[in-house]
């Protein structure tokens, strides 16, 4: 079972504490749930795989392993830490256990830039340990900034492509872009031509699509056609902005995880 939308995806996603995002599910008393794709498995029931059974927690760690190559490997090519590619490129060098002049051997680069890149990278740790910790007691001061009305801000979408100031949108805003440029039974009214705009409304397409789902080119089309007639350019955009995947020749789509 994968997340209905998009949005109850990222919220999950969003609001995952550190340790759950090690471990890359959340844990009730009553099931355990996949951060990346929302699968469940409930406590209580075993679960066979390749001839053996398993309870939730240990099937979930397979599923995680199978599905999403572990939840670091996840981590290091999600784009959701900032870091440059080349510095993704060190990390998963790193946790392969490859020393400085194996990694720069394969990055084609010298081991004296390899040893900055992590020390940077040990610098973003420590700034990151502090960051948390101020945001943390930030909370706990009760910050009253997001608790006015119409101050609350969205989440950008996890798989953005580049976050910056095209995503500063509050809640409020993004209402009344979306009574804007949709008619009450779904259909687009024009496609917007300012960047910050045309994100809430590729976020709002994004709803149509099931996270865990495959689509040919044919599904994709209807699906985008009943919202608007250029369905060729929204498409495009889907892709562009980091909502939509497809494979090389173009036969399946799905959402980006």
């Amino acid at each position: 079972m994968a997340y209905e939308t998009l949005e109850c995806r990222d919220e999950v996603f969003n609001s995952a504490s550190p340790e759950e995002l090690k471990q890359g599910f959340r844990e009730t008393q009553t099931r355990v749930q996949c951060l990346i794709c929302g699968e469940i498995y409930d406590k209580g029931e075993v679960f066979p795989k390749d001839g053996k059974y398993f309870e939730a927690r240990k099937r979930m760690q397979i599923h995680l392993q199978e599905e999403h190559g572990s939840m670091l490997h996840f981590l290091i090519h999600s784009g959701l830490t900032g870091i440059s590619e080349i510095q993704q490129s060190v990390l998963a060098s790193m946790a392969e256990g490859l020393s400085d002049k194996e990694t720069a051997d394969r990055q084609k680069i010298s081991p004296s830039t390899v040893r900055n890149h992590r020390f940077k990278l040990r610098e973003k740790e420590r700034q990151a340990r502090a960051f948390l910790a101020m945001m943390d007691l930030l909370k706990e001061t009760g910050e009253k900034t997001e608790k006015q009305p119409g101050e609350k801000l969205c989440e950008p979408h996890r798989t953005a492509a580049m976050v910056d100031d095209r995503y500063i949108v509050t809640e409020e805003e993004k209402m009344q872009i979306l009574q804007t440029f949709f008619e009450e039974n779904g259909h687009l009214k024009e496609i917007p031509a300012r960047e910050k705009r045309k994100l809430v409304v590729l976020r709002k397409i994004a709803d149509n699509f099931k996270p865990g789902s495959s689509y040919t080119e044919v599904e994709i089309n209807r699906i985008l056609k009943r919202i608007h007639n250029d369905f060729p350019y929204i498409r495009r955009l889907m892709i562009e902005y980091g909502f939509l995947e497809r494979t090389k020749d173009g036969s399946r789509y799905w959402l980006k995880e």
